[in-house]
């Protein structure tokens, strides 16, 4: 595991230590709206010709800062998704490397009517009663043998998991899992750098094991993808969706991003 990732680790584990001492003991989590249905969004996308991207409100990536974003600032690069023909939004809660917050979050879920996926380190149970949400993300190499523990909480606290991967043997974890969802991240923990022939080689195995099992994984890639062209290749080698964040913040056009990576396979 990379240095940077470790110390995300270890950040995270300070905060949940504060989360824990300012805990309300009476507070148990269990109020819950309507979970919106991520599956059906990237299904009927899909029927349409079109690519079903996950959009992510990103302010930061650990060691590079892409914008300020305050809830004002994500409600509205979040509606430019929405209106862009985005499926589902992603939104960073990382406070200390990617600059997120829960506040973003919370401003967010209440404005946009697509599915939201909190993007954060959940290492502890106590983190799934922070915040609603419609979608979680559960990373494997991180949580190793905790992660069908975490899958199946995340499911019971009514999140959809969304489990992602870097490598076969993770994959080899997640499928053991009751998770729908397998994201492909084509960044390599242990180097930082990316690259698309991770989802090229993963997605396969998945649809393999699905078809050998009678089962069907929704597969998103994630990471690294800046232009049609890389969309393409991914959705060719078998993903359901992507997840984009940084070609869109960085773009200057929210709106216009969005949609020239909908519109890829146009």
């Amino acid at each position: 595991m990379h240095s940077v990732i470790n110390n995300i680790v270890k950040s995270t584990e300070k905060r949940i230590q504060r989360i824990e001492n300012e805990a309300d003991p009476e507070e148990n989590g269990s109020i819950r709206t309507e979970k919106r249905d991520i599956v059906k969004a990237i299904t009927d996308k899909k029927s349409q010709n079109k690519v079903a991207v996950i959009a992510e409100v990103k302010p930061a990536s650990p060691g590079k800062k892409l914008r300020d974003i305050m809830p004002d600032d994500a409600v509205m690069i979040a509606k430019e998704m929405e209106k862009a023909g985005a499926i589902a939004i992603s939104v960073l809660t990382e406070p200390e490397f990617f600059h997120g917050s829960l506040n973003n979050l919370e401003a967010v879920r209440k404005e946009v009517s697509l599915p939201v996926l909190r993007k954060d380190f959940i290492i502890n149970k106590v983190q799934f009663n922070e915040i609603e949400s419609d979608l979680i993300l559960l990373i494997a190499g991180i949580l190793r043998d905790n992660l069908d523990e975490m899958v199946n909480l995340a499911i019971a606290k009514g999140f959809e998991p969304l489990v992602e991967v870097h490598n076969q043997n993770e994959l080899e974890e997640a499928l053991k899992t009751k998770a729908r969802l397998i994201g492909i991240n084509n960044r390599n923990l242990s180097t930082l750098e990316i690259d698309l022939d991770t989802t090229l080689k993963l997605a396969p195995i998945i649809k393999e094991y699905d078809i050998n099992n009678n089962l069907h994984h929704t597969i998103i890639s994630e990471s690294g993808m800046h232009n049609i062209e890389d969309i393409k290749m991914v959705i060719e080698a078998g993903a359901d969706a992507v997840l984009v964040g940084t070609s869109i913040i960085k773009s200057g056009d929210i709106y216009a991003k969005t949609k020239e990576l909908v519109d890829a396979l146009d």
